[in-house]
Parts: structure tokens; C-alpha cells; sequence
């Protein structure tokens, strides 16, 4: 398929597809516990066969066009990713997703990934609004955002119960002028 070269320290953006199930399930084994802290698909995928079926429901909702599941490596190792989890090109709303493993964190990956998707949604899905919802206690997820230049719409107050304790969920979102304006002005 193809990489997207996200800079110049081997970072890159491709496709998560089946056949690298045993390397998603290798990586999710490795940060495990910090991804699931606010990552509920990190504690469904135990094996191989899990690690499958995740990743080829997000190759169906690609075949359907409404998600997309996209791996970040770096120096050739997974180390996160980016989703769309939901996308509507109908309404032209779609939200957009992180996670990573500890050995992916503080390096940008995730802003240099969903700059290129949310570019690659405006651009050339001609999507109109991308969202990020995150909880309010994620707070590298929530700096994400902010660092994007999303801007934060609202919490839906102990909206999300997870792992015995109910979230709240800050949603942020980007409108495709406010986006092309703001790259107009940091002339990435």
C-alpha cells in the first residue's frame, strides 16, 4: 500500500490492515496498560484472532466508507495509531482518534498523523466538520486537540462509563475553513 513519511526521524502513517495482526497484537501487549486506560479496544484484543477481527472491522467500515484505521511507526515499529472512528461523508462530519504505547509519546506522532488525515478529510473527502472527543482525565489526548487548534465545544458530563467509572468527554472539533485558514497562516 503506502506510507506517508510524517518527518525525517522514520516516523510514517500507514493503513492497519489484517496482515499485521501479530504486529498490532505485539504492540498493544507492550503498552497494554497505558493504552487502556481510556482505549477500550486495547483490552478486547487478547490474540491473534482478536487482533484480526478489530482490524477487519475497520477494513469493512473502510469497504463501507464510514471509519478508518491508519498505524504510526516509527524506525519500523508500531507504536499507535489514528482512526476514524466514525465518518459520515453524507453530513460531512467524521471524528477522528488516537492512541499510542508509552515509546511513542512525546515525539509529535499524533499531531504530525491527524494533521495529515484531517487535511486528507478536508481536502479531499470535502468533509466539513472533524471532531475529537476525548475524556476530560486523558489529558495528553486532550492537548492533542488543543495543539491541533481544535476547539473545545462542550463536555458531556459523565457521558462515557468506563472500567467502573463514568468519563467525562470533552468533544473538540475543526471546521475545513478554520482548518485551511490556520494552515494557510502556518504555512505547512
Amino acid at each position: 500500500m503506502y506510507a506517508i513519511r510524517l518527518g525525517d526521524d522514520g516516523a510514517e502513517l500507514r493503513p492497519l490492515e489484517t496482515w499485521h495482526a501479530e504486529e498490532f497484537l505485539a504492540h498493544l501487549e507492550r503498552g497494554r496498560d497505558f493504552i487502556t486506560r481510556y482505549i477500550p479496544f486495547g483490552s478486547q484484543v487478547t490474540d491473534v484472532a482478536s487482533a484480526k477481527a478489530l482490524i477487519r472491522s475497520y477494513a469493512d467500515r473502510h469497504a463501507a466508507d464510514t471509519g478508518f484505521l491508519h498505524g504510526l511507526w516509527l524506525d519500523g515499529t508500531l507504536v499507535g495509531g489514528l482512526l476514524y472512528r466514525t465518518f459520515d461523508a453524507a453530513t460531512g462530519v467524521c471524528e477522528i482518534g488516537c492512541w499510542l504505547e508509552p515509546a511513542g509519546t512525546g515525539r509529535g506522532l499524533v499531531a504530525r498523523g491527524a494533521r495529515a488525515l484531517i487535511d486528507w478529510a478536508f481536502d479531499e473527502r470535502g468533509m466539513h466538520r472533524v471532531e475529537w472527543h476525548a475524556s476530560s482525565a486523558n489529558t495528553a489526548s486532550v492537548d492533542a486537540a488543543r495543539r491541533l487548534g481544535l476547539t473545545r465545544e462542550g463536555v458531556l458530563r459523565e457521558s462515557f462509563p468506563y472500567r467502573g467509572v463514568r468519563h467525562d468527554m470533552e468533544v473538540w472539533a475543526v471546521l475545513a475553513p478554520e482548518w485551511r485558514t490556520a494552515r494557510a497562516h502556518s504555512g505547512r
